[in-house]
């Protein structure tokens, strides 16, 4: 029997010199895609959304009552929100604030509330006696409440618990 090493040594001899070829080039990679905002793009249509929406609802004065009720709510469950009965677990204080500061909190303490299953809170807005003309931050509660599918009913608090300044907002349970 022959060794290893006699039998490369015959390979090799019976076929000859080689020469090694190249290794084939990898192709180009294509380039990736410029990076978007894709968040922000998000936010901005979800707010033209919301603009587009406040632009066809007539906008609250300092005293008008905020209300609303989804349909599947029924009406004695907003006749009791309207009397103070469902007892506010939480509390959100937004007068004197800017839009862009009240909407996110908002947005925060809405989102905080949910997760921890609280159904009713109590949102203060003031009524606007700061603002020229309408209540800005009163009616920034009022549109995104309505447009919020989180939110079953809101009304104005009763005069006790701060009147046409405050909304109470039940909740969706998680």
């Amino acid at each position: 029997m022959a060794e290893p090493d006699d039998d490369s040594e015959l390979f090799r001899s019976a076929i000859g010199p080689v020469r090694q070829i190249a290794a084939k080039p990898e192709a180009p990679r294509k380039p990736a895609p410029p990076a978007r905002a894709g968040m922000r793009e998000a936010d901005e249509r979800a707010a033209w959304s919301e603009f587009r929406h406040a632009m066809h609802d007539p906008l609250l004065d300092p005293g008008d009552v905020s209300s609303y009720r989804r349909d599947e709510v029924p009406p004695r469950v907003l006749a009791r929100l309207k009397n103070g009965e469902y007892a506010a677990r939480d509390e959100l204080d937004l007068h004197g604030l800017t839009v862009a500061v009240a909407e996110s909190l908002l947005r925060e303490f809405l989102r905080d509330a949910i997760a921890a299953g609280t159904g009713c809170v109590r949102i203060i807005h003031g009524k606007g006696r700061n603002s020229e003309g309408l209540p800005v931050i009163k009616n920034l509660v009022d549109r995104m409440l309505r447009h919020r599918a989180d939110v079953l009913a809101f009304h104005s608090a009763p005069p006790a618990q701060g009147g046409t300044g405050a909304v109470l907002v039940l909740l969706k349970h998680r």
